[in-house]
């Protein structure tokens, strides 16, 4: 019985505390967030800290971008709701490089030994962030027109 009271209730959703979010939605957001500051925060990071000469400019941004981003991550941890724009951003630049870059080498038979193989490998995760993404929280919350919104606690 304690685990169905338990299921039940990381199911449900929660006008309490989340705003109508389901609880399950806000740990994997927080899983998500966790692990883009400890995985992406890790390799941009290290790079830019490691890098000698001068930089090629848009590998600069791109672990810019990265180190940035995975900063930003620690906030979501503490407050996912408010952090849903940096989960719409990894969504959508890891779709369109997926379809721009991975799609067109797998088409072709290229992709298995290229230089993107690994980069598609991660990129792959895109699932967890998407399944995690209340989206329906996150078009009201931030293309809705109505002014009635309450803040969300989480």
């Amino acid at each position: 019985m304690r685990t169905a009271t338990f299921l039940s209730r990381l199911l449900a959703r929660d006008f309490v505390r989340y705003d109508g979010v389901r609880p399950i939605q806000i740990y994997l957001l927080r899983l998500v967030f966790t692990l883009t500051f400890v995985f992406v925060g890790t390799s941009s990071w290290s790079t830019i800290a490691g890098h000698t000469g001068e930089w090629k400019p848009l590998n600069a941004v791109a672990f810019s971008v990265w180190a940035a981003y995975s900063t930003l991550s620690v906030l979501g941890i503490f407050k996912p709701l408010r952090m849903l724009p940096l989960i719409a951003f990894q969504i959508f630049y890891k779709a369109i490089w997926l379809c721009i870059v991975a799609y067109p080498l797998w088409r072709n038979g290229t992709l298995i030994g290229s230089d993107v193989e690994q980069m598609t490998k991660t990129f792959l995760w895109i699932w967890l962030p998407i399944i995690a993404m209340p989206w329906k929280y996150f078009f009201t919350r931030f293309f809705s027109t109505n002014t009635l919104h309450q803040p969300e606690t989480a």
